[in-house]
């Protein structure tokens, strides 16, 4: 499983915190697997001069379809300015035909708990999954 390590584009302020998010990309065949991963690599790119942004992971689980994302804000301002922002927006657009499932959650830390560990995100994301799936 290819995973980008935690990258620090901006410091946390001390005594702050932090908006998490984590998400879960599902495309819809293996062949839709070459094509998200390499978008994802322009978003990546992206988040590491975003203003605002605290960290952030990738996950990729290619055999499987999946991609993870890990990331922490200064705020939900932050976040929301980075996710309607280009390339993400059209990115997003361009993929959202190839989606088979996407979850997203959210949370806030204390930016002395950053970076952020994998094992939390995914139960999160998880748990997540599993109240969206059932309602």
């Amino acid at each position: 499983m290819p995973t980008i390590p935690w990258t620090t584009p901006n410091p946390a302020a001390p005594g702050s915190t932090a908006v998490v998010m984590a998400s879960r990309f599902e495309v819809a065949s293996l062949a839709d697997v070459p094509r998200f991963f390499l978008r994802s690599l322009a978003v990546w790119k992206q988040v590491r001069s975003a203003p605002g942004a605290l960290g952030a992971s990738l996950q990729a689980h290619p055999l499987k379809r999946v991609f993870l994302t890990l990331s922490a804000w200064e705020d939900k301002d932050a976040l929301n300015a980075f996710a309607s922002a280009e390339p993400h927006r059209g990115i997003m657009r361009e993929l959202a035909p190839t989606m088979k499932d996407s979850v997203f959650t959210f949370w806030e830390v204390k930016t002395e708990e950053l970076p952020l560990a994998w094992d939390d995100a995914e139960r999160r994301i998880a748990a997540q999954r599993a109240r969206t799936q059932s309602g």
